[in-house]
């Protein structure tokens, strides 16, 4: 077995059929566009609704990081301030347009 393989993890229905596969993230992005091809060309199907982020992230900060790639970390340090206190901006129900300013800006900076 290749080591690829054995990365591949297959999640069964109820009924013991393949349903999904869960592979690493560089697989999955080298077959993005063949992946996407192939669920154009699908029948409409009203049990399936593509992933959007933007649908399960409430919080800017957290939203604009994660499409930024960043951990919370990363995020942090390019801010010069604590990861926990990232995590605490990302709780929050509001962020002022002071603190998304300051984000917007670290995440334009290279590290």
């Amino acid at each position: 077995m290749s080591s690829t393989a054995k990365k591949i993890q297959v999640i069964q229905s109820l009924d013991g059929k393949p349903e999904y596969v869960l592979v690493p993230y560089s697989v999955y992005r080298a077959l993005k566009t063949k992946i996407d091809d192939a669920l154009a060309k699908q029948p409409a199907d009203e049990d399936f609704h593509p992933f959007s982020l933007d649908e399960y992230v409430d919080n800017p900060v957290a939203l604009a990081r994660i499409k930024a790639r960043l951990s919370q970390q990363e995020l942090a340090e390019r801010m010069g301030i604590s990861q926990a206190y990232i995590s605490k901006i990302e709780n929050q129900e509001k962020v002022t347009a002071k603190v998304m300013g300051k984000v917007t800006a670290a995440l334009k900076r290279k590290s």
